[in-house]
């Protein structure tokens, strides 16, 4: 974690704290648990303690919107890998303040809020109807039940992009009706499977459902990975699933691997990203609308 991340979608990662508590079907295998302990880290429950960090920790933002000035290149920080920043719990309020006021101080970089908890992005964030230029937030969807739970919090945040974490997309979304019921557009979709020994299979006409959808809806598509299991052309393994195709066809998927299983879908790589002047432009119009 830190700078130079290798997460697809982000430049650098951020965490105010560590720890959590599991809230939904994505949080079953949680890879931020699952490195937490390997490291010696109990921390995640209700009842148990959050890991906090030192000032040099807190410092390191500062670096990146420096170098980011001098390039002249904006770089996006995820924010939290390892923690909700919306967890609703009174020890975390003095890290929220600090977290807020570092945002102000690095208008060179993009902060990716991601949260589980969406209903709480306006009733914890300081800024009302005036979300900064450099702040994107976003909420994980993973099946249809958290979409409907999910985006009419997220799409009433005027924040200058609003973000899906489809990771793990554990099921075939339909998200046009729901985002046309709120004020705000969504922005950019990230899907991905689930990778690690216990993962789920995502299948391809879920992926390519949520493709044909952010075209509809003018949001960046990224694909992200396809995680522990891929479809394959010649089955060589044992252990196999039988799956939908992206037109409706039966596939086999194999679990593979994260590496193995790569991030090619169609064949090509799907790296979209909303561009920041667009969207700001799109955030402004529909805050005057």
């Amino acid at each position: 974690m830190g700078q130079n991340s290798k997460i697809e979608w982000t430049h650098h990662t951020f965490n105010p704290w560590w720890g959590c508590v599991k809230v939904s079907k994505a949080c079953d295998h949680c890879y931020a648990e699952t490195w937490a302990k390997r490291v010696g880290a109990d921390v995640w429950g209700n009842k148990a303690p959050r890991r906090f960090f030192t000032d040099r920790h807190w410092s390191e933002p500062l670096r990146w919107n420096k170098a980011a000035e001098r390039e002249g290149i904006r770089k996006r920080v995820f924010c939290a890998s390892m923690a909700d920043v919306f967890e609703k719990r009174a020890d975390l309020d003095a890290s929220r303040e600090r977290l807020w006021k570092l945002i102000a101080e690095t208008p060179n970089l993009d902060w990716l809020l991601l949260t589980k908890r969406p209903q709480y992005i306006l009733k914890m964030t300081p800024w009302g109807d005036a979300f900064p230029h450099n702040v994107w937030v976003g909420t994980t969807v993973e099946t249809q039940a958290c979409a409907r739970q999910r985006l009419k919090h997220l799409l009433k945040v005027p924040a200058t992009v609003r973000f899906l974490s489809c990771e793990p997309l554990l099921g075939k979304l339909d998200l046009t009706d729901l985002a046309a019921q709120e004020p705000y557009p969504i922005d950019w979709i990230i899907a991905g499977g689930e990778s690690g020994p216990h993962s789920r299979a995502m299948e391809p006409s879920w992926v390519e459902a949520l493709r044909v959808q952010s075209e509809k809806l003018n949001a960046a598509f990224h694909f992200k990975q396809w995680g522990h299991w891929s479809p394959v052309e010649n089955p060589t393994m044992r252990t196999h699933i039988e799956a939908e195709g992206v037109h409706g066809e039966s596939v086999v998927m194999e679990p593979l691997g994260k590496k193995k299983a790569g991030r090619l879908f169609l064949g090509r790589t799907w790296n979209g990203v909303p561009e920041f002047t667009t969207a700001l432009s799109n955030c402004m119009q529909a805050s005057s609308a």
